[in-house]
């Protein structure tokens, strides 16, 4: 039993170590910068000015930052150095807009395969989220979402890509919530963040801001695309502009949203497509398909984007790396075309898509011969588009009796395991 006598001695010092600790974490007058923010969620030290700075104090945060320099060092020598190398041996002519379809909040493969771009576009199902004042939340829940933003983050390092079911758990919870990741590879990569809006779109695809997302005080109208909009510089380079939008990109509500009004706006692009379940295969996701064909200039992508037989004579294709056919899952997806494409393809120094292992992945580079032009309108269906989309409608799916040789290491289904399983 406490005597009285303890009683008074331990009443005190508790009340004084609670108000030390709402002293060290009390809000700020000013709330921090999005670039303060981003650098703090990625474990790198904010200006010295910054109301964070006392924040990065706490062996929490000391531990967060020292694992994600481990991390990032890690991807950095092991993808990110050959993705850039990659970049600069085979996609010499750039455009000034840059597509990532099915992307989720992965903008570090975006910028390091087109590191030039002006303007990203980045689509999935992933929450846009908000980002508060971090100064105005408690030691305890911060400690909490950067615990959750490595977890999140997790299988992009050790497979290249987000698992959308972890995202839409992780990064849906808590006070700080969805495309965080934005801000850590951002912040990562050595970019300035200028600006953060939260965005939407209308259904002729114009641009709304809607507020500030460090402090937003409204929500995207029903039925339009919430977005974010993020101004940035890659050191003193010139202020670039990433969108990422939360939308449905299959038929219907993909042009229901406006997204695909907005995208055609924007003139020809540069697109990236992997680890996408192989849905640009599915008659489902014609118009996205047939909008990446149409707008296009350069298309990177591994065999679970647009099948060969969508790809007219006007498109030059090379191969890089090994085919070795989809993971067992997706053996439906299987594309007899692809042997003859990829014998004596290039080697590729980095792993990407579902078959990660560097020996075992896959990439096509398709090349327009003639791109298009900024006020080219969306073409009818091509022949090549119809004589695909009518093969698929004749052939039902058949699992290629192929036993694979890899093995796959998640114990999940399909459709909670890979990204935008509609």
């Amino acid at each position: 039993m406490v005597s009285v006598t303890n009683r008074t001695i331990i009443a005190p010092v508790l009340i004084m170590l609670m108000l030390a600790l709402s002293a060290a974490h009390a809000p700020s007058s000013e709330a921090p910068t999005a670039n303060d923010t981003a650098r703090f969620l990625a474990g790198l030290p904010p200006s010295a000015s910054s109301p964070l700075v006392a924040l990065t104090r706490d062996p929490a945060w000391l531990s967060h930052a020292s694992y994600f320099d481990s991390v990032f060092a890690s991807e950095e020598s092991a993808h990110l150095s050959k993705v850039r190398q990659f970049s600069k041996e085979y996609l010499a002519d750039k455009q000034d807009t840059m597509l990532y379809m099915f992307s989720g909040p992965d903008c570090l493969y975006a910028t390091s395969f087109f590191p030039n771009a002006s303007t990203y576009v980045l689509a999935g199902l992933e929450p846009v989220g908000v980002v508060p004042d971090l100064t105005r939340l408690s030691p305890w829940v911060i400690n909490g979402e950067l615990r959750n933003l490595e977890i999140s983050m997790g299988s992009l390092f050790n497979y290249s890509f987000f698992i959308t079911q972890n995202m839409k758990t992780q990064l849906r919870e808590g006070p700080v919530y969805g495309t965080l990741p934005i801000y850590v590879f951002l912040a990562r990569t050595g970019k300035t963040v200028h600006e953060l809006n939260l965005v939407s779109l209308d259904e002729q695809g114009n641009l709304q801001i809607i507020a500030d997302a460090l402090a937003p005080s409204n929500v995207a109208p029903r039925g339009a695309a919430p977005g974010v909009k993020i101004v940035f510089s890659d050191g003193t380079g010139p202020k670039q502009t990433l969108y990422y939008f939360s939308t449905n990109l299959a038929d219907g509500s993909f042009e229901r949203s406006g997204f695909s009004a907005f995208v055609a706006k924007l003139g020809p692009a540069d697109s990236l497509i992997k680890s996408a379940s192989y849905l640009l295969h599915k008659p489902q996701f014609s118009g996205v398909r047939k909008l990446l064909l149409d707008r296009s200039a350069t298309i990177v992508q591994d065999d679970s984007g647009i099948p060969l037989a969508y790809f007219e004579k006007r498109w030059r294709l090379r191969a890089f790396g090994h085919y070795a056919g989809p993971i067992s899952m997706f053996a439906g997806f299987y594309q007899p075309q692809m042997a003859g494409l990829f014998q004596g393809a290039n080697p590729i120094e980095f792993g990407i898509g579902y078959r990660w292992r560097k020996n075992e992945s896959n990439l096509i580079l398709a090349q327009m011969q003639s791109p298009p032009s900024s006020e080219q309108e969306l073409s009818p269906q091509s022949q090549a588009e119809r004589n695909a989309t009518e093969t698929a409608v004749r052939s039902p799916k058949k699992t290629r009796k192929h036993v694979e040789t890899a093995t796959w290491s998640f114990g999940c289904r399909k459709a909670r395991v890979f990204p935008f399983c509609w």
